[in-house]
């Protein structure tokens, strides 16, 4: 026969009696929106002034944050004018547009993400798919593209002129100026240097928006390095790296060297440090400081052991709070609260010289 310790018995009992004082709504479902209306606000990367204004009008007619955020990015996807994201992003070693993308939803706590995806234009589109109609949070390369045209989507060739001259252009410079690394140490200079290089680009845009109902979301759509070996995936399309949100807390994510933020979780600790009372400015410096402290190899640093890479933040948190740190001074992220769009400077790391 079992015996039972009483002092243990009395402290269960007085436990389960205090948990069953709680409505049981509120102990298995988070509140999912705060019952007071939201003036809403949008933050974006520097290409992302058609997205915020697209944002901000869904947004002003009721729609959640999601909805708004994919509706904005959708225009720089659209747009080939623009060589960093969707139609017209510049394309891998081979000529061929690859894609990434990533959306978080605030209220469901739910994300979805595509990579490597070739022929289909709204990348950040098919990402919301993946979380609103699979069991999966990632589908990658031809699994991509099936999901997709499963779905609906039409391939099409992503080439543009435009972009096939720059590659043309890279082709044509070739040596050091590829991904392809020679044997090496972390100690050894000179080694891959091109992401300093004029005929190596990376750009993404980044939109979170936080809502009337205070829900937040997100969402990170890109090209991806340009140039890059074929399959190469960076850290848009991956959940806490390029992009985070926590309906509770904030939403953050991030634009330029997307290996960087990968080895970093960056979007995912920004929005713990706000969780811990930081502000968006200072989780986003927080996020540069742990790269550039973290970085062990020569041939990504200068003459002083700064990184000699970029990478940029953006938040906004559930007060409506919104800012932004990149690790090099001289760039602006966009804001939308109301009264239009308008540049902010970043704060920054190191001064540029």
């Amino acid at each position: 026969m079992r015996f039972i310790n009483r002092r243990a018995f009395l402290k269960t009992t007085a436990a389960t009696a205090a948990f069953a004082a709680v409505p049981l709504k509120e102990t298995l479902f988070p509140q999912r929106s705060n019952p007071q209306a939201h003036n809403p606000i949008a933050i974006a990367s520097g290409n992302g002034p058609k997205a915020l204004e697209k944002a901000m009008e869904l947004m002003r007619q009721g729609s959640d944050a999601l909805d708004a955020v994919v509706a904005g990015v959708n225009i720089v996807e659209d747009d080939p004018e623009d060589t960093s994201v969707g139609y017209g992003g510049l394309p891998n070693e081979d000529g061929i547009v690859e894609l990434d993308a990533a959306v978080m939803h605030g209220p469901s706590y739910r994300g979805g993400g595509v990579a490597a995806l070739r022929n289909i234009k709204n990348p950040s589109r098919v990402a919301r798919l993946v979380m609103e109609r699979s069991k999966h949070v990632l589908i990658v390369g031809e699994g991509a593209l099936r999901f997709a045209k499963a779905h609906g989507f039409q391939e099409e060739n992503l080439l543009t002129d435009k972009a096939r001259e720059a590659w043309l252009k890279w082709k044509e410079n070739l040596s050091t100026q590829d991904d392809w690394l020679p044997p090496h140490t972390i100690d050894d200079r000179g080694v891959g240097s091109m992401y300093r290089d004029y005929f190596r680009y990376y750009g993404t845009i980044h939109c979170s928006a936080l809502d009337q109902n205070g829900n937040l979301s997100c969402v990170t759509t890109t090209a991806g390095l340009a140039f890059k070996i074929p399959g190469r995936v960076g850290d848009s399309p991956i959940l806490g790296a390029g992009l985070y949100c926590d309906n509770e807390v904030g939403s953050a994510g991030s634009t330029g060297l997307g290996e960087a933020n990968l080895l970093n979780c960056s979007s995912v600790m920004i929005v713990e440090w706000m969780r811990q009372g930081k502000s968006p400015d200072e989780a986003c410096l927080l996020a540069c400081k742990r790269i550039n402290d973290r970085c062990r190899e020569k041939r990504l640093q200068d003459e002083e052991g700064r990184v000699n890479f970029d990478v940029k933040f953006y938040a906004i948190n559930k007060k409506g709070q919104y800012g932004g740190a990149s690790i090099w001074s001289g760039g602006e992220y966009l804001i939308h609260d109301g009264a239009g769009v308008r540049k902010v400077e970043f704060p920054y790391l190191f001064r540029r010289k």
